[in-house]
């Protein structure tokens, strides 16, 4: 199977984007090579571009102390594991703590450091870091594996809070939506929305050999969802064949 996530605000969204670019920074952090780390340095500039919002950190705060007023009441609910529950509210407490304790924006660590700005406009020109652009950079890539990733890190850590915040946030995201069996006459599937549809993200689950993939569009009235060929004669058509997915609606 092969699940398809559609965040439907930005809020969500950015949240999505900074997983996504969190994970593959990590990804190629543990790798030795040179190439893998010009790899995470770009994803890192990435990184501080989108955490540049400056409501970012304040609305995970926000968020995560109305999850945790949500969850506390929970412990006298004799159908809940207080040890999961206890364990879940610790993170928060470390999550917000972490935040709390991070001054600036995010990202301004390397905003204020000028050889990375260099390098960050350079990468913006096709093959603009070259050795012979940036002679400096090409010593960092040719130095010691260790040197390089102990910098990286470095770098990384100050963005752990932001981190630690989203993946709570997106985990009770995920965890709070249940999936439904729909089907798609073919390829294509509509549905109004009612108030007890509202959602944050969307998750569709459809079998992985299925040549092809979901195009979603949502309002607050309706869902549509086409799913489009990648194969052969269907690339870029309707897919004209039934097609049984899973729908779930998450909400916080």
């Amino acid at each position: 199977m092969i699940r398809y996530e559609h965040p439907l605000n930005e809020r969500i969204r950015t949240l999505m984007r900074l997983e996504d670019l969190f994970q593959r920074a990590q990804f190629f952090l543990a790798q030795t090579g040179a190439p893998a780390h010009h790899a995470a340095l770009t994803v890192l500039f990435e990184i501080t571009d989108v955490a540049a919002r400056a409501d970012l950190k304040t609305d995970l705060l926000q968020e995560l102390e109305r999850q945790k007023q949500l969850l506390g009441p929970l412990r006298s609910n004799p159908a809940i594991e207080t040890r999961v529950l206890d364990s879940l509210l610790s993170d928060i407490d470390r999550a917000s703590a972490a935040l709390l304790a991070q001054t600036g924006k995010a990202g301004v660590h390397l905003r204020d450091n000028e050889w990375l700005m260099t390098i960050k406009q350079r990468t913006a020109i096709p093959g603009g870091v070259c050795e012979f652009d940036l002679p400096g950079y090409h010593y960092w890539l040719n130095g010691e594996p260790a040197a390089r990733q102990n910098d990286l890190k470095g770098w990384i850590e100050p963005f752990q809070p932001i981190f630690g915040g989203l993946a709570i946030v997106l985990r009770l995201l995920r965890d709070n939506g249940r999936a439904t069996r729909q089907t798609a006459y073919r390829g294509v599937f509509q549905l109004m929305l009612t108030t007890s549809k509202v959602a944050q993200l969307l998750r569709l689950t459809v079998p992985l050999d299925l040549p092809c993939v979901p195009e979603i569009s949502a309002n607050k009235y309706a869902l549509n969802i086409r799913f489009i060929g990648v194969t052969g004669m269907d690339r870029g058509t309707v897919y004209d064949h039934d097609v049984d997915f899973e729908l779930a609606f998450c909400n916080l």
